[in-house]
């Protein structure tokens, strides 16, 4: 009897933060008393944190599950749009997506949610997979050439001319993550990136790649039963 409660009560939760997503979307507009973009600085009701020398909100919102991933996606062009721009309108300002996820699609539905909205916001992407036209993922790929194209690929979906926080979705192991870091410090040249992540990735990697290119992010599964950042990587972070 018990465990029939237990499961009971964790079916109510999650149908219960199912509807509360549900009744956030009508809200379509950009009206947010603090929503203004002044001299390049972010500008939101939620408290802001710098992620090496790039200032995001404490919160982010991520696009994945738009399209793919944890549970049912939306699958739906309108409803996702509409719940990207909720998020800003609540204070949202740091948004992640790749170009996996759909494959393509998450990266569209961010640049048409916020193309209004660009300055004020920070976009987050990844590379790291060939992915063919029809949307076949093949295996990774992050030679220096693939990158460099990739990125022009991104900036046309996601309605920009830079991308913020650009990550190495995955390591791979054909690819020395020096060519890595060296094909991103060209980009960050060309005004086409602004900053470098890692995904996935080890203290040992993070610090080769930091010695080309500084790495202002890290983005690895991380909660109560996940909890391998704390072995190496989170000292790392903060060292470096």
């Amino acid at each position: 009897m018990e465990n029939s409660n237990n499961f009971n009560r964790r079916k109510f939760i999650a149908t219960g933060a199912l509807a509360a997503a549900a009744m956030a979307v009508p809200n379509t507009g950009f009206s947010h008393p603090k929503s203004q973009h002044k001299m390049g600085k972010i500008t939101s009701a939620l408290p802001t944190r710098k992620l090496g020398s790039l200032e995001v909100t404490a919160l982010g919102f991520g696009e994945m599950n738009f399209v793919h991933a944890y549970g049912t996606p939306i699958m739906n062009r309108d409803v996702s749009i509409k719940t990207i721009r909720h998020a800003y309108d609540r204070g949202v300002r740091f948004f992640d997506t790749a170009e996996v996820y759909g494959p393509f699609k998450s990266e569209e539905l961010v640049g048409e949610a916020l193309k209004a909205v660009r300055k004020d916001v920070v976009i987050s992407t990844k590379f790291g997979f060939d992915i063919t036209a029809d949307g076949r993922t093949l295996g990774k790929n992050s030679r220096p050439e693939h990158i460099k194209r990739v990125c022009e690929e991104s900036l046309r979906r996601l309605k920009t001319d830079y991308i913020d926080l650009y990550y190495q979705h995955r390591i791979d192991p054909e690819v020395p993550i020096e060519e890595v870091a060296g094909a991103v410090r060209e980009l960050i040249a060309e005004g086409k990136v602004n900053h470098f992540g890692l995904s996935g990735a080890g203290e040992a990697t993070i610090r080769r790649a930091n010695a080309v290119q500084q790495i202002t992010a890290v983005q690895n599964h991380y909660a109560f039963w996940s909890r391998q950042p704390e072995v190496e990587v989170l000292q790392t972070c903060e060292e470096l």
